[in-house]
């Protein structure tokens, strides 16, 4: 947006603040300066003069030789092609040695005739919005010899900003100028619009409905009689100018002038061309034709909304007015409209008809419903300016309801502990005065125009911008930070990983969601499942609720891919139901293997080291004969802390065949999270051994069905402290030993910390266990 700096003045002293100082304390209260542009620094030496006489070229039919006048005794020829000039006229005259825009002027002849300047147009000054068409010709009441830049006001500097979306406020004169104010700590002066009416009753002219509020928040409308059509005031135009928009009669520039001064877009109807003296907002017709003021036909359709007559649409709501109710040289009484559209309508409208203005540039931000009234009340005050018409008692104002403040509680502690700063609680109440908030109490009222201050931290950016962000102290970061890793969970599952991956198995990774054919295959009963409601197919229609299943599936795929063997894990998810429809995630390890190395005692051999990585030395193993999945006589289940950690063994041959696979399997199903509450991460350091060993072998005869583990337990319970360690190395069946029993021999290692062990004190410790052996297990000793 483009304002000049002189029109701040209006509102704020501008005295001492020279452009550039400007856009710096500008851009660093928040209010962005893309640029400055001083539009007479480059105009030197231009002065207005009166042609006194006028004689033709001696040489050239298209040349006149013109006599200027700059003052008393002040009088320079000119030559020039323009065929607008006239005697009397009053125009701008670049003399000799005078700098513009396009370069310097030195006096010269022109076919033999002396020139002693040039007569310049506003496209020569630089000021001009289009191309020229002549020589600028000013008012007649121009002084004569006067410096054009104080005529033109082209001493002024022209201010582009870069308003952000959430600022719909800025998008106006005034709100800047109330920006200016609060960063310089200046009064900010704004004068309630006065209109001298002249009687009668807009009622009589004009009513009003609005059909969709959702879209038309507010509608105000004002009547001018007598109008009178003609050029505005140089003030005025070059105001516009200044601001990028073309002047075109002073009704038209003041709706202009007041779209750019309140923000507040303005259109003005002939009266005359509004069919059944009704003014009716609602949506468009599908199909529904207006041709608007640049000339086009548009399409509407029912998204759209319209201002209408009782007969047809006479402008596009928020965008454009239409070609049959714009104003002419002959218009006599003028309806102006200030209205707030849906900003999102207005959007969606113009980019249909593929047409973006002014006005839907400021609507699609999001207006102030409570603007328009005074908006249009300072248009009517321009028209008493200029003696422009007679403004008709009374306004119509319809609308639902109007914006309310937003309330914000004021707490100058909670607002310097965010910001990081000790400002004082006065320059805080004191800013956001100038900012036009109200505080009362603890309070905070935000004025209707920011919808961008919603909370406590909009209240604090506020104040800091208005303090100045350089001027706030550097703080360090406070509080306790999180410190990056691993938890105990993923931790464990990187240890499962690398002690899985260390002993050759390779990582799959499968699907949660199967077939309840898996169940069949699996020779299990199908319990109650998560069910997908969009399932890919039926093949992924539920969760599973075992993993062995999905491990199997990837077997069977290796194997008909004729590899010779493969060794795999998953740590996998599976699914239990609850009550309330959702489901509980466990972990389980899945391990298998196949191929001519696999077997029970290496899947088991695995297990174990894994058990080791995680600090696991002590577990019970019993065999398992009851579960579908497993062959009964090779399978057996793990317990720790009397809870079943694991089961491993080879897959029941019925189960291979269900799955295609015509070879051995071993699987393991360990329970993580029992692994997970089982580690033991401590780790003890013992001193190397000082004294020797003793190291004693027992061999026994029990019944072939006991558990070694059965006979390590006995071992481990044993009340003494020298039992170092105990190692199986043998088991052996056969009719030396006799039917229904096996021969079973130990390693026992003896050692003391304290001294040389004798026999004297091993001999105790061995007939104890020998003892608890017969007792518990009806174990004999062998001799030989």
């Amino acid at each position: 947006m483009k304002v000049p700096m002189s029109w701040f003045s209006d509102y704020v002293n501008m005295e001492d603040i020279t452009p550039k100082q400007f856009a710096a304390d500008l851009t660093m209260s928040g209010s962005m300066v893309e640029g400055v542009d001083s539009k007479g620094e480059n105009i030197i030496n231009v002065m207005t003069g009166k042609i006194i006489k006028i004689d033709r070229h001696p040489d050239a039919d298209k040349l006149v030789v013109c006599q200027v006048s700059f003052g008393e005794n002040d009088v320079a020829q000119i030559v020039t092609g323009a065929t607008n000039v006239f005697e009397g006229a009053i125009i701008p005259v670049a003399r000799d040695g005078a700098t513009l825009p396009g370069g310097k002027i030195k006096k010269g002849k022109l076919r033999g005739v002396e020139s002693c300047g040039m007569m310049c147009s506003d496209e020569e000054l630089g000021i001009a919005t289009e191309p020229a068409t002549g020589i600028l010709i000013l008012p007649d009441d121009t002084p004569v010899g006067a410096d054009i830049r104080d005529i033109l006001g082209l001493n002024d500097s022209v201010v582009e900003f870069e308003i952000t979306s959430n600022r719909a406020d800025c998008f106006s004169v005034i709100g800047l100028a109330r920006e200016v104010a609060a960063t310089y700590g200046r009064d900010f002066n704004l004068k309630k619009p006065e209109v001298k009416t002249c009687g009668d009753d807009i009622k009589n002219y004009i009513d009003v409905e609005i059909k969709d509020f959702d879209l038309c928040y507010r509608y105000t409308a004002r009547a001018v009689k007598n109008v009178k059509i003609g050029p505005s005031p140089e003030w005025l135009k070059m105001r516009l100018e200044m601001s990028g928009i073309r002047s075109i009669n002073n009704i038209v520039d003041i709706t202009n002038y007041v779209m750019l001064e309140y923000g507040q877009p303005m259109h003005a109807f002939d009266i005359r061309t509004i069919k059944g003296g009704k003014i009716v907002v609602r949506r468009a017709e599908d199909g529904e034709k207006i041709t608007t003021l640049d000339g086009n036909e548009r399409i509407l359709d029912n998204n759209m909304l319209v201002i209408a007559d009782a007969e047809k649409p006479v402008a596009v709501a928020g965008v454009m007015g239409g070609e049959n109710s714009e104003i002419e040289e002959d218009t006599t009484t003028i309806l102006f409209e200030s209205a707030t559209f849906n900003g999102a309508s207005v959007r969606n409208s113009a980019k249909k008809i593929g047409l973006r203005t002014e006005s839907s540039g400021r609507y699609e931000k999001g207006l102030d419903p409570n603007n328009t009234l005074d908006a249009i009340n300072r248009a009517c005050e321009l028209i008493n300016i200029l003696g422009a018409g007679d403004v008709i008692d009374g306004v119509i104002d319809v609308y639902d309801k109007l914006r309310e403040k937003n309330v914000i509680k004021f707490r100058p502690e909670k607002i310097n502990a965010f910001l990081g700063t000790d400002i004082d609680k006065q320059f805080m109440i004191d800013t956001l005065k100038k900012l036009d908030f109200e505080i009362k109490g603890d309070d905070i009222y935000v004025p209707t125009y920011r919808a961008d201050v919603e909370a406590e931290p909009d209240v604090a950016e506020e104040i800091a911008r208005i303090y100045g962000y350089n001027n706030m102290p550097t703080t360090l970061l406070s509080g306790e930070a999180t410190l990056g890793g691993k938890n105990k969970k993923q931790l464990a599952e990187d240890l499962v990983r690398d002690t899985l991956c260390a002993q050759g198995l390779s990582e799959i990774i499968t699907y949660s969601f199967v077939s309840p054919k898996m169940y069949s295959k699996l020779n299990l009963e199908m319990d109650d499942p998560v069910v997908i409601s969009n399932p890919l197919g039926e093949d992924q229609s539920i969760m599973r609720t075992v993993t062995v299943g999905s491990m199997l599936e990837t077997v069977a795929t290796n194997y008909n891919y004729r590899n010779e063997e493969a060794y795999l894990y998953e740590i996998a998810t599976k699914y239990k139901k609850r009550e309330d429809g959702l489901a509980d995630e466990t972990l389980d390890i899945d391990i298998a293997m196949y191929g001519k190395e696999a077997d029970y005692y290496s899947l088991k051999g695995v297990v174990e080291e894994l058990l080791s990585a995680f600090g696991i030395s002590y577990y019970e193993i019993e065999a398992e004969k009851n579960n579908p999945v497993f062959h009964p006589g090779q399978t057996a289940n793990i317990y720790l802390r009397r809870k079943k950690l694991a089961t491993l063994g080879r897959i029941h041959p019925t189960v291979q065949k269900n799955f295609g696979i015509s070879v051995p399997v071993y699987v393991a199903v360990i329970d993580f999270a029992l692994l997970l509450e089982c580690q033991n991460t401590s780790i003890k350091y013992k001193r190397l051994p000082k004294f020797p060993a003793i190291t004693r072998d027992l061999a026994m005869v029990v019944d072939v069905n006991t558990p070694v583990r059965a006979i390590e337990d006995i071992f481990r319970k044993t009340k003494t402290n020298i039992i170092e360690s105990y190692e199986l190395f043998d088991v052996y069946q056969g009719q030396q030993i006799g039917e229904g029993k096996k021969s079973v021999a130990y390693s026992v290692k003896f050692r003391d910390s304290e001294k040389t062990l004798s026999d004297n004190d091993v001999n105790p410790v061995i007939e104890d266990i020998i003892s608890r052996l017969s007792n518990e297990l009806d174990a004999k000793i062998r001799d030989n």
